[in-house]
């Protein structure tokens, strides 16, 4: 994959009160281009003009490439790289390539929206990013403000794509998830009576998804004996744990990311933990595996992905994942990124027909490729997918799985439940 020497950009430090590491800020852009090879350029976009299509057709992603939420963006990169590969190969935008700029986002709210500012000075028709349900609620509405499409593919917090009429997300919203692996634990143990619950109350996916988490609880009569808050960037977690064991849990409860979740885990289980653990969207990733490794074992996950489905753009997807080298299952994370530049670009091939983008203004070109979006109905990895006119997506297929570690204690896989 080519890297474009990147244009020199300022970036804001992350704001102190975020609890954010600076390791996080912005160290640069790398520039992804496959099928033609081609880069939408470092200059600055006006939307008066024309769309520039003298690098094909442009469109931008900012990812978590630094930072603690680097374990996302990695799997997101992958899948952004694959769906270029198939779109462009097949033709791109009605004969065009799609020129793809990816930014890193870091993993705080100031380097996302620095990131989402560059890429629309340099004329993008959409967004993909960022990464973290907070970096959304910051970079969402700059996006917003200038009348650019966002399709989110990780961010799961509920009130996303209430930021505006140009914001929308293929990845399913936590009150749509989160409530199925709380029903599969309750399925695996019929016993369980008493459930923890740990959350970060720093991050804004983490305080939606609890919420959700405990009315789930609740729901099924089993109100929290304990709600333990950590942070994001926190690595000890013995107050906590110790404060929840005293409750003599049989179910833990995790709204975390991949890091501290997973750090969580190991720490639970060398302190004595024998139960159930259920695990929110934050730590659906196989990055998780090296940090909590053995003791990843066994945790229920929901998940909106299966590498099992059976359908045409699944197989596609599967083909791709498998021939650029991978040996285990693509996550989810890495099909939702997949589905977001696959949407755009279907979107783009029809708007670029009856309103075609080498004569369209770059404000309305965007205003009507958010049009198409919504109007489409999409034949994913994910399964067949549409959107509501807000903007959330609709999709019908959903799964649990638990973790199955191997041998080595550092690998392992998504085993998804019948």
């Amino acid at each position: 994959m080519p890297v474009i020497p990147h244009c020199q950009h300022p970036v804001a430090p992350a704001d102190p009160g975020t609890g954010r590491s600076n390791r996080s800020r912005r160290i640069g852009l790398l520039a992804v281009l496959l099928g033609a090879g081609l880069l939408a350029g470092c200059g600055g976009g006006s939307d008066q003009g024309p769309v520039k299509l003298s690098g094909g057709v442009p469109v931008g992603a900012v990812l978590a490439l630094t930072g603690n939420a680097n374990v996302y963006g990695q799997n997101q990169k992958t899948g952004l790289e694959l769906a270029l590969a198939e779109i462009n190969g097949s033709g791109g935008i009605n004969g065009t390539p799609v020129a793809l700029t990816l930014e890193d986002g870091g993993s705080d709210e100031a380097s996302a929206s620095s990131a989402f500012t560059l890429q629309i000075r340099r004329g993008v028709l959409a967004l993909i990013g960022p990464t973290l349900s907070q970096q959304a609620f910051a970079a969402d509405p700059i996006a917003q403000r200038l009348g650019v499409p966002v399709v989110a593919p990780s961010n799961t917090a509920t009130g996303i794509p209430q930021l505006g009429s140009f914001i929308s997300r293929v990845s399913a919203q936590s009150s749509v998830i989160a409530p199925l692996s709380i029903s599969r634990a309750l399925q695996l143990n019929p016993a369980i009576r008493r459930a923890a619950v740990f959350y970060a109350n720093d991050d804004a996916y983490s305080t939606a998804e609890t919420t959700i988490f405990q009315k789930a609880l609740t729901d099924q009569g089993l109100k929290p004996v304990t709600v333990q808050r950590t942070q994001l960037n926190d690595q000890d977690f013995q107050t906590q744990i110790t404060a929840a064991l005293q409750q003599k849990p049989d179910l833990i409860v995790m709204s975390l990311q991949a890091v501290d979740g997973g750090n969580m885990i190991r720490q639970l289980r060398e302190l004595g933990y024998k139960g159930m653990i259920v695990v929110g969207n934050g730590m659906n990733t196989p990055n998780i595996y090296p940090i909590c490794q053995k003791y990843c074992d066994g945790i229920l996950i929901a998940q909106a992905y299966s590498p099992e489905l059976s359908t045409p753009a699944n197989n596609v997807f599967l083909k791709r994942f498998k021939a650029s080298g991978e040996s285990a299952a693509p996550p989810q994370l890495t099909a939702q990124a997949y589905t977001a530049l696959q949407v755009i670009s279907e979107a783009l091939r029809r708007l670029d027909k009856h309103s075609p983008l080498r004569s369209t203004p770059l404000a309305e070109a965007r205003k009507g490729l958010m049009k198409e979006l919504l109007a489409g109905t999409y034949q994913t990895p994910l399964g067949e997918i549409r959107f509501t006119p807000e903007g959330e997506v609709i999709q019908k297929q959903f799964y649990v799985a638990q973790v199955r570690m191997n041998p080595d204690g550092r690998s392992g896989r998504f085993a998804l439940l019948p």
